[in-house]
């Protein structure tokens, strides 16, 4: 019995809660789209404008619910982004967007047998 009751996260705030809905949405954002998928996200979407926007209300805090807000917005528009079949090249961290840079490549730099300082690079 123990069990099924530690199933569940529960927050202590809007704020708990808007930070467990990032790291969940950042373990999901590649992965392929499917109807669970969708059907989880929309469920993460609705429990934003419901429950959580309701505490944070509450709270009185104004610069919480702008977070909230730009939150919600950018959940809905990975909804669009995905559907049409294009990369999300982007994280949330601290309720915003973060790029993650692109394509990394690895460079390996030697010393050219000449006098000076100059490299050359491999890549």
């Amino acid at each position: 019995m123990k069990h099924k009751k530690q199933r569940y996260i529960q927050p202590s705030g809007p704020e708990d809660a808007m930070r467990i809905i990032q790291k969940l949405f950042n373990s999901y954002r590649n992965a392929p789209l499917t109807k669970e998928l969708l059907d989880y996200h929309n469920n993460l979407i609705s429990r934003l404008q419901s429950d959580i926007r309701e505490a944070a209300v509450k709270s009185n805090d104004e610069h919480l619910l702008k977070q909230l807000d730009g939150m919600t917005d950018i959940l809905r528009r990975w909804v669009s982004i995905r559907l049409s079949n294009r990369p999300f090249n982007a994280k949330m961290r601290h309720f915003r967007l973060v790029s993650d840079g692109g394509t990394k490549f690895k460079r390996y730099v030697h010393k050219i047998n000449q006098t000076g300082g100059h490299r050359s690079s491999r890549h």
